[in-house]
């Protein structure tokens, strides 16, 4: 398939749908609807004929020449169909009646059939009134009631509406655009992130000398001349490309008023002897002295606190000024800093003494997974009062712990909770939460005018934003099952009920084994090495290591043979000892000495009567064997006591845990939190 840019030749004419048919969309940018017939019209004029990329043989001779060219001359004349849309898919809008033209990018093709509906974007720069619209769907009826069935569509006047002409036309990716700003004293914190994200989010072209509005972190609006482009034309495709942008004074008098406007700013900003104060971290231990000009919030933060008792925040106001407080606790549920119209605790008063109290008790909902408190102190200001908010109001901020039941050091009133902002707050689709799962701060999304999404999200405990989020997939690290992000909660508590109730690994019956009977599987698997045909091989509660050296291949049904080997192996230990420099074997010659005991049975003589009753107990399993094992075993017996002196998981969850991280134990902590049960009552 050829892979040049697609050059697609097509154009309609189309009524300018009425904005309201849309609004609930949130039609924004340079986007477009178009009718479902659009798009097919589109597939029919991208269709191409290119060469088969298959046969229409099954086999041929390469020796007879007769077959070659038969074969060439069949694929030559067959020819496939294809179609594919350009990506983006872009178009040019022109207004019949003033001649304006504007690019723009398609958002859906669910539009009503003949309308297209545009953007306030597009409605501006193709100069279409919104009055001019309902001109033409509220038409007058006809005289006396009369209808003219007489009259064909084609006889209607051109003019009868607002039409527009809209063509598809690709343009090539922008490397460079130079911006104007069409009023002074612009001057965000991060115009790269600003742009970005409105571009990214709400445009696929740009057209030249179109006006561009950007939308400000407060809510304040920006708006552009599109100036310039490289590569030069009339518009550009600013999709998958790295755009430079430049933004430019209009004129000189504009920069002069704008330096003179960010200058008069600098003066008042935050930390200065004019301005507001700057927020920073606080304690319940000492007050805070600040100031705020009217319109600035001043943001604090309490990273700790006594969570068993109630805490208060008071704010003392000097000279009879108007400042406000706002409260939040900082969870996964709310991260937005406290403002006049997002806040979980305010106070809007005016007391008679200048003192503001919110207090807050340890048994509120809203505290439950709170981070920290974090406190806003809000110059109220009078609109259009601007001598007002260069006044800075001063004031005193401190945090203090409350005693439950009172005192004199804190005689504060319990009985009244501090006001809440409005329920609305909670659904609200733009106030930002720390997602679970992308761990981000994001809006949480939803729509609060749905009764269904409201229940789903009470529910289950996951807002909009988290339920699709949460609908990724990951591997679940026990069992390896593919699990929903927002189902492996439940999924790891299905593990833990299945950890109650397995039943505790059979270990080897040598007292300095460190290994289990049935050996470790993956995935914590008990008696793993007896399933895949690796048991022990007896039927004396020992492992598979400590019965080989005890293993004839002969037919000892009574045991008696076994018996005699058990016996000759004691007391090849009592008297000879394992030669083990690491041995701890109570019955163990070398061992004994290892640990400063005296030796037993030196002795055939003195030997047999100390093996007789280890011999007698061969069949109670309930009786430990005393056998040498390697150093690594019973440095494994070790730790796993160690472990299970812990008090937290039983000896044979050690045991197993050791056996199967090869002794590693961290990881075998590891282990034993996913796969071994706590003990009862822990």
């Amino acid at each position: 398939m050829d892979d040049r840019p697609l050059e697609l030749v097509w154009s309609a004419l189309f009524s300018v749908a009425h904005p309201s048919l849309v609004a609930s969309k949130d039609l924004q940018g340079d986007k477009i609807f178009l009718p479902q017939s659009a798009l097919e019209q589109l597939l029919a004029a991208s269709t191409t004929t290119g060469p088969s990329t298959s046969h229409t043989f099954t086999a041929f001779d390469p020796f007879n020449p007769y077959s070659v060219a038969d074969a060439r001359r069949e694929r030559s004349q067959y020819r496939e169909t294809y179609q594919q849309l350009p990506h983006p898919l872009m178009f040019q809008l022109v207004n019949r009646k003033n001649g304006n033209a504007v690019f723009a990018g398609i958002r859906e093709f669910s539009a009503s059939e003949g309308e297209v509906a545009l953007s306030p974007y597009l409605m501006e720069a193709l100069g279409i009134q919104e009055r001019d619209i309902k001109a033409v769907t509220e038409a007058p009826p006809a005289e006396d009631g009369v209808v003219d069935l007489s009259r064909d569509e084609e006889d209607k006047p051109e003019d009868s509406g607002v039409r527009i002409t809209v063509k598809a036309r690709q343009l090539p990716k922008g490397t460079y655009v130079r911006l104007r700003p069409l009023e002074a004293g612009y001057n965000p914190d991060d115009w790269k992130s600003l742009l970005e994200r409105q571009l990214r989010a709400s445009y696929t072209t740009l057209t030249k000398d179109s006006i561009l509005s950007v939308r400000g972190v407060k809510g304040e609006e920006f708006r552009f001349l599109v100036d310039k482009f490289e590569p030069e034309g009339s518009g550009i495709c600013v999709v998958d490309t790295d755009l430079e942008v430049d933004i430019e004074a209009l004129n000189e008098e504009q920069a002069r008023e704008t330096l003179r406007q960010i200058a008069a700013k600098s003066q008042l900003a935050p930390g200065t002897e004019s301005g507001s104060s700057v927020g920073r971290t606080i304690d319940i231990w000492k007050d805070v002295q600040g100031q705020v000009l009217g319109g600035d919030y001043v943001d604090y933060d309490l990273p700790s606190w006594d969570k068993s008792s109630a805490i208060t925040i008071e704010l003392t106001v000097f000279d009879d000024q108007e400042v406000d407080l706002f409260v939040s606790p900082k969870s996964n549920r709310q991260r937005a800093v406290p403002r006049d119209s997002e806040h979980v605790f305010g106070d809007f008063s005016s007391p008679a003494d200048g003192v503001k109290r919110i207090v807050i008790q340890p048994t509120n909902v809203e505290l439950e997974g709170a981070e920290s408190l974090l406190v806003s102190v809000h110059g109220f200001t009078i609109p259009g009062n601007a001598s007002d908010a260069s006044l800075p109001r001063r004031y005193t901020l401190r945090a203090r712990a409350v005693d439950v039941e009172g005192s004199a050091a804190a005689p504060i009133s319990l009985e009244n909770s501090p006001p809440r902002n409005s329920d609305e707050e909670q659904f609200c689709p733009g106030k930002l939460i720390l997602c679970q799962f992308c761990h981000l701060e994001v809006p949480q999304e939803g729509d609060p005018l749905d009764p269904a999404s409201e229940a789903e999200t009470v529910i289950s405990g996951l807002t909009a934003h988290e339920r699709a989020d949460g609908a990724r997939t990951t591997d679940c690290h026990l069992c390896g099952a593919i699990i929903r992000l927002r189902d492996m909660a439940a999924h790891a508590a299905n593990h833990e009920l299945d950890k109650v109730s397995r039943p505790k690994p059979q270990v080897c019956r040598d007292e300095l084994c460190g290994r289990t009977l049935h050996g470790i599987g993956p995935r914590g698997q008990v008696n793993g090495g007896t399933r895949m045909g690796q048991g022990p091989g007896n039927d004396l509660g020992l492992c598979s290591l400590c019965f080989s050296p005890l293993y004839v291949s002969m037919h000892d049904p009574e045991g008696k043979a076994l018996r005699r080997r058990i016996e000759r192996r004691y007391l090849t230990q009592l008297m000879k000892g394992c030669g083990n420099k690491a041995c701890l074997n109570e019955w163990c010659k070398t061992g004994r000495a290892n640990r400063g005991l005296e030796a037993l049975g030196s002795s055939a003589a003195a030997a047999l009567p100390l093996v007789k009753p280890l011999l007698e107990a061969i069949q109670d399993h309930g009786q430990k064997m005393h056998f040498c094992v390697d150093e690594t075993s019973q440095r494994r017996k070790k730790t796993a006591e160690m472990l299970a002196a812990e008090g937290v998981w039983e000896l044979e969850w050690c045991i197993a845990a050791l056996e199967a991280e090869v002794g590693d134990l961290a990881k075998a902590r590891g282990w034993l939190t996913d796969w071994a049960p706590a003990k009862v009552g822990r």
